[in-house]
């Protein structure tokens, strides 16, 4: 699953995709739109200045938007960013591998090598999409809730 953390920062970069060279968008603009704790996302949009893909204007009329072009921002870059992987079990990350408490020796476990097939896949898929593809609203679930 991704972190709320993630979450919250794939949603405040859409958001800021979406208003794309039309100037700085105001923390509390974003944070409203995107049902964000305000404290949270201040933390977030600081953390990806640091990391370069957003810039922040101080001032009456400052704010923060994007520092790369939508099409250059992927969705598995801001997953690695916030996440540190995009693996489901540590002994499958490529970027941050690390060996899985009571399990079998890895030359012998099948699931790690289902898991490190799951995460090539998901990683060549989540590399090729940007912030500047279109993504389709899927409604709910028929048995679940529409939030609200």
């Amino acid at each position: 699953m991704l972190s709320q953390k993630t979450r919250y920062t794939i949603r405040a970069l859409q958001h800021l995709s979406d208003t794309w060279q039309q100037g700085p968008v105001r923390l509390d603009a974003i944070a409203e739109a995107q049902n964000i704790p305000r404290k949270f996302l201040t933390v977030i949009l600081a953390e990806m200045v640091r990391e370069g893909l957003v810039i922040s204007h101080r001032g009456r009329d400052g704010g923060y938007e994007l520092g790369l072009p939508p099409v250059d921002i992927r969705y598995g870059d801001i997953i690695r960013l916030t996440r540190g992987s995009l693996a489901l079990v540590p002994c499958a990350s490529r970027n941050a591998h690390e060996h899985c408490q009571n399990c079998l020796p890895e030359s012998e476990c099948r699931l790690r090598g289902l898991m490190l097939t799951l995460r090539d896949e998901m990683a060549a898929m989540l590399d090729k999409v940007t912030l500047a593809d279109p993504i389709v609203v899927e409604p709910p679930f028929a048995d679940e809730p529409e939030a609200g």
